[in-house]
């Protein structure tokens, strides 16, 4: 029978249960497919610096988390890293790396040093039997668990009601798959495991000869190996714990794993109990960067360096002309780097247009119901839960959209039935003939891309005036919009018109948390134009002109059109603006056109961009975030027509509107960190693409709905396909920790960090790397660490301008 308390357990087995709760905690979170989201692939080791965290995974999973030598050596030698980066990178050497900027240099020259991970037991019992035992463990446990975490792909559901461990216990006493492979009396082994995966998990520790030191690096080591499987149980403990609870899947995962280390080590033991006692002896100790581990991270910082010095030059240049007085038109967009090329060019075209830049859930935490759906979609950052509820279903379409939601049950039972091993020959001898059509049409690339609903969405009816008005009132303040007012505003969420791609949610909005951003903007967009609030809002010192109609919209970074939903505000639209609004976007959008085909394969002309949406055979269909080295939150006037290359998230923040800085604080505390998930998301997928990257695209199959696996079988992949970060010849990502640029007083950023540890340990161990802009938007001090600040030195020779080619990479 199950406890549920830990009585009756030695201390060291408490101990083992701490290592493994820890360990938990050491993997990222993975969100299935239909919602993705970027994830921070070292989230567990934000309190280690990058050579400390390269030791780790050197040992449990025997990878680099740097690039190679010669990257940073090519960059040296044309001149983008320079002698300086190199200078400043080396002020923060640790002890034990290269003693001179001369011998960091030589470091780059070297040959690369190869990480080799800790034999498992599974490793040691292949050397001995040569039995491919880590791979008949990715097989049967991937066999299970995509049962288990299935999200309606398969037909039936391994052992529903029932919590990880128990529905594996009842899996593994029925699979004779190891026994047959050779690991005799293995579901006997599995019946005497005790039904409570803690209590398992203590046993197998006993039998495995563990240490509560050892186990640290080896529990982490066991968890890392098993892909997205182990990060789904972790992200489910990640959902538990924002609504106040937990949860044990992970922990599960884990004891499932070390049962398989368990029955290996009885059954080889003879041949491996010496290798596994000099294996448990090294995880007893704690991992040390060797000097060249040391030596990468600096010419890492390095690389940096040089692209911070290129955005400072960037910041430096003058600005365009920005609006005098009320604007014509003001087009507040997500704060996504796909927004920066969009945002620059519709401003170019009339100084009397503003665009401002606010995170693309635009302040509202909703839980929204689809048309015909019977799930409430997260609409907002995984950081944060729902605080409200929406719906586009009314009483003049309750018929229509029940109706609607029949057939959409019909057609997932239908797709389900496609896809059963014991249907789909018969189905594709059926209907092969009917699917012909769509099959030449899908190869021609007229495959039609995703609607976007016109009907309206709405709050549910809790959401009382007086709420609305409070929210409203914090969210215009944190867009730093309260006063001149254009007669239109547009609120423009994003998404991505993409067919055939199971990573499609990647593309959305991350702050919508993996949703198009268009029902946040219609529901805010209706929020200020309500008659109710807008006199609320007036009392609270924000007045909004009668004049003021705000529009919700949609910018589809595919294809760089904007859909604008005027018919919500009824016949208040004012028709004429509304028109020149859409000439001005779909202008900018020819022009954001021509600057993205400059980057993608096979898009010489800005015209071909729009047929990728819509190609089922594209695996490229844009960018994402691939490129993004920057955060910048200030004024607009102070990036305005600045080139910055879709490399940088563009927050509005006018710290002298702020008082108390609790804006400032909401920034640090969530853009920021959604920023730097992203932005590492990126880095793990480019410089560690077998541990942290999805892998290609061409083989990847989707398995329970839920994520990729690349072939038939085994782990499931994390991270971003290869696809997303290479072009095929080189990279369209540089790998470089993001840089965080804030218009706002030292002291109240000193603050925030004091009373927000997690937070400041990304600045400190330099995930993330800090800045403070001047009142001209200069980059003017540096965060150095331990709450400390340090003036930039402003009159450092300038650098000469890197050649076309170099600026080219630098953009990549």
């Amino acid at each position: 029978m199950k406890a549920d308390t830990h009585a009756g357990f030695a201390g060291t087995h408490l101990e083992f249960i701490a290592q493994s709760e820890a360990a938990s905690r050491t993997i990222p979170p993975l969100w299935p497919l239909s919602s993705s989201v970027a994830v921070n692939p070292f989230l567990g080791q934000t309190d280690q610096s990058l050579a400390q965290v390269s030791a780790v995974l050197a040992r449990v999973a025997g990878t680099r988390v740097t690039m190679p030598n010669s990257w940073y050596q090519t960059r040296i030698a044309d001149g983008t890293i320079t002698d300086e980066d190199l200078l400043k990178a080396f002020a923060s050497a640790p002890a034990g790396g290269p003693d001179s900027v001369a011998a960091l240099k030589a470091a780059a020259k070297a040959p690369d040093e190869a990480p080799i991970a800790l034999p498992t037991i599974a490793e040691l019992a292949k050397e001995a039997s040569g039995i491919d035992w880590p791979g008949l463990i990715e097989d049967r446990i991937g066999t299970w668990a995509v049962g288990y975490f299935d999200a309606g792909q398969a037909l039936w559901q391994a052992t529903p009601g029932r919590d990880a461990f128990e529905s594996w216990l009842v899996f593994a006493r029925r699979d004779l798959t190891p026994e047959i492979t050779g690991l005799t009396g293995f579901a006997a082994t599995v019946a005497d495991v005790p039904a409570w995966s803690r209590a398992a998990l203590s046993l197998a520790c006993d039998a495995l000869h563990l240490t509560p030191d050892a186990s640290a690096t080896y529990f982490h080591q066991l968890l890392l190996g098993m892909g997205g499987w182990s990060q789904l149980a972790r992200q489910r403990l990640w959902q538990a714990e924002l609504r106040g609870g937990t949860d044990a899947t992970t922990t599960d995962m884990l004891t499932i794993r070390l049962i398989w280390e368990q029955a290996l080590l009885a059954q080889y033991a003879p041949q491996i109990a010496t290798r596994w006692s000099e294996v448990r002896a090294i995880h007893a100790t704690a991992p040390e960067p060797s000097a060249a581990q040391i030596a990468a991270s600096l010419l890492q910082d390095a690389a940096e360096q040089a692209a911070q010095r290129a955005l400072s030059r960037t910041l430096s240049a003058p600005v365009d002309a920005s609006p005098q007085g009320r604007p014509a038109l003001q087009a507040a967009f997500c704060i996504d780097v796909r927004s920066e090329v969009f945002r620059r060019a519709l401003e170019s075209l009339d100084p009397d247009v503003q665009t401002l830049g606010f995170a693309g859930f635009f302040g509202l935490a909703t839980s929204h119901r689809d048309f015909a759906s019977d799930i409430g979609e997260a609409r907002l950052p995984v950081l944060l839960t729902p605080a409200l509820h929406s719906t586009v279903s009314t009483t003049e379409n309750a018929q229509s959209d029940q109706s609607t939601r029949l057939r959409a049950r019909a057609e997932r039972a239908w797709g389900r039935f496609k896809l059963a091993a014991v249907s789909s020959f018969a189905f594709v001898e059926a209907t092969g003939p009917v699917y012909a059509t769509k099959l030449l049409r899908d190869a021609f690339s007229l495959m039609a891309a995703p609607k976007v609903t016109a009907l309206q969405p709405r709050f549910d009816d809790g959401f009382a005036t007086a709420d609305k008005i409070i929210a409203a009132a914090t969210i215009l303040r944190a867009m730093s919009l309260t006063d001149s007012f254009a007669p239109l505003v547009l609120l423009v969420g994003h998404g991505a018109s993409v067919v055939n791609n199971p990573h499609a949610s990647t593309l959305h909005c991350g702050a919508c948390g993996g949703y198009r951003g268009d029902v946040n903007a219609r529901l805010l967009a209706g929020m200020l134009n309500d008659a109710d609030v807008r006199p609320g809002l007036a009392q609270l010192g924000i007045a909004i002109p009668d004049d003021t109609i705000f529009i919700g919209g949609l910018h589809d970074t595919t294809t760089d059109d904007v859909t604008l939903f005027e018919n919500d505000t009824g016949s208040a639209a004012p028709k004429a603006l509304i028109a020149k609004a859409r000439g001005w976007l779909a202008a900018a959008g020819r022009i954001a056109r021509t600057e993205r085909a400059l980057r993608l394969p096979r898009a010489d002309a800005g015209a071909a961009i729009a047929t990728r949406s819509i190609d089922w055979a594209e695996t490229r269909p844009e960018w994402a975030l691939a490129g993004c080295s920057a955060f910048i939150a200030a004024p607009r006037n102070r990036t305005r027509g600045k080139p910055l290359d879709g490399r940088a998230f563009l927050h509005d923040y006018d710290w002298t509107k702020d008082e108390g800085f609790g804006v400032l604080e909401l920034i640090l505390t969530a853009p920021v960190v959604v920023a730097s998930w992203i932005s590492l998301q990126y880095y793990g997928s480019v410089v560690a693409p077998d541990t942290f990257g999805a892998g290609n695209k061409l083989l990847h199959n989707v398995t329970g709905g839920v994520g990729v696996v690349e072939g038939n079988g085994g782990i499931l992949r994390t991270g971003l396909p290869w696809q997303s970060v290479h072009d095929g010849t080189d990279f369209a990502h540089d790998p470089l920790r993001l840089s965080i640029c804030l218009e706002a007083p030292a002291d109240a950023v000193t603050d925030i960090l004091a009373r927000h540890p997690q937070v400041r340990a990304l600045f400190d161990n330099r995930w993330l790397h800090l800045f403070l802009l001047n009142g001209q938007g200069h980059m003017a001090q540096r965060y150095v660490g331990d709450l400390e600040w340090q003036d930039i030195d402003r009159a450092a020779p300038a650098q000469t301008a890197p050649s076309p080619e170099v600026r080219h990479r630098q953009v990549a």
